[in-house]
């Protein structure tokens, strides 16, 4: 790849979607990338842990340090059959990148890449490139943040590049994130024939009763830029099938997408209590899993910059958020303020996943900006 088309943020994309980089498998995406950034001046560590790669890479001294974080690994394609074309076989068609990470995420890396090889005077900046945001999550940006303080490597603020954007590009921007909470309980009773009902102990009227108290629950009436806790049950019933016994088991499964009004700890406390009010007794287990924490930016001059940056180069004023699933910024938010901008959602995760050209152009535009105002020290 040539200079000039380091400054080419769809050659750059198309590049990194031919790489079928599906979670934890990373086929060369971050070859791609230490080379790109190498030519460009970083200094750029591989770090593996488990099966997942990992790209650390920075550059230039004294100032504030920006970080922009992401993930080259992406979902699997579904279907293949029902892709327009071969969804890691780039193509552009109508004005639109399609390709298996065009909106998640390997457009806006593309973009900051880009960006960076355009701009002739950056700050100090870093690159933290995960291959595990769309699994597990455990060998990527946690893990990392941890390699990162023992090395003695940090930065002062982080722009993740999440496809934020709802409809259109610049219309939102995420500044916090929901926590989320899964869980499975476990109601236990004693397998018997439906006829005597009084030999055995049928745990559904009590699974029953705790899928009706968790989906009339309210937790809070929302937090600063938080809609409501919302609690969701997802499943609930046994794994007998004939229809003439009762079952030995059975199970209601949900999860909560919280806001700070809780912690996982608080949450776990309150909702062990209305299980167990509404078990009546039943005998109960359940296993909680808490998968990402509730935060909100503590820093409205970053998320300025990057509004100016928006409204700079789309005219639009983006959208202050906190909407949507989880993301690596629920583990960056621990050590530095961070936001989250980049390409349109609409698309992500599904088949024929497309974005226009002309956004992961603007994108990179935008990332520029952010670049030049942050190296003004407009905070």
């Amino acid at each position: 790849m040539t200079e000039t088309q380091l400054t080419d943020p769809l050659a750059l994309a198309e590049a990194l979607i031919a790489r079928p980089s599906v979670t934890p498998v990373d086929a060369g995406a971050q070859d791609l990338l230490e080379t790109w950034l190498t030519r460009l001046g970083f200094e750029v560590h591989r770090v593996t842990f488990g099966d997942v790669p990992n790209l650390y890479a920075q550059r230039g001294e004294g100032g504030h340090r920006l970080c922009f974080a992401g993930h080259t690994d992406v979902v699997p394609p579904g279907q293949m059959e029902a892709w327009t074309t071969p969804p890691f076989e780039p193509s552009v068609d109508g004005g639109m990148l399609r390709g298996r990470g065009a909106s998640d995420m390997k457009g806006a890396i593309a973009a900051f890449i880009a960006a960076v090889a355009k701009t002739s005077d950056t700050p100090p900046l870093a690159l933290l490139i995960t291959g595990d945001e769309e699994g597990p999550g455990i060998d990527g940006t946690k893990k990392m943040l941890g390699w990162m303080q023992e090395q003695g490597y940090s930065f002062d603020h982080c722009l993740v590049g999440e496809p934020t954007s709802r409809e259109v590009l610049g219309d939102m921007m995420k500044i916090g994130r929901r926590g989320s909470m899964n869980a499975t309980v476990r109601v236990e009773g004693r397998q018997g024939h439906v006829a005597y009902p009084h030999r055995a102990d049928n745990p559904l009227p009590a699974a029953a009763r705790i899928a009706s108290a968790l989906t009339t629950l309210e937790l809070d009436l929302g937090y600063e830029s938080f809609q409501p806790s919302n609690l969701e049950v997802t499943g609930w019933g046994s794994a007998e099938t004939a229809e003439n016994v009762i079952p030995a088991e059975a199970w209601v499964r949900f999860n909560v997408r919280f806001n700070p009004n809780w912690t996982g700890e608080t949450l776990l406390a309150h909702l062990d209590r209305v299980i167990g009010e509404a078990a009546g007794g039943a005998k109960w287990s359940w296993n909680p899993r808490v998968s990402g924490e509730a935060f909100l930016n503590d820093d409205p001059a970053l998320a300025g910059l990057v509004a100016r940056a928006v409204r700079t180069v789309t005219g639009r004023a983006p959208e202050l958020s906190t909407s949507g699933g989880t993301s690596d910024a629920r583990f960056i938010a621990k050590v530095a303020p961070c936001v989250e901008f980049g390409l349109s959602g609409a698309t992500m995760h599904q088949v024929d996943e497309q974005v226009p050209v002309a956004d992961v152009d603007k994108l990179a535009d935008i990332y520029a900006e952010i670049l030049r105002l942050y190296k003004e020290g407009l905070l």
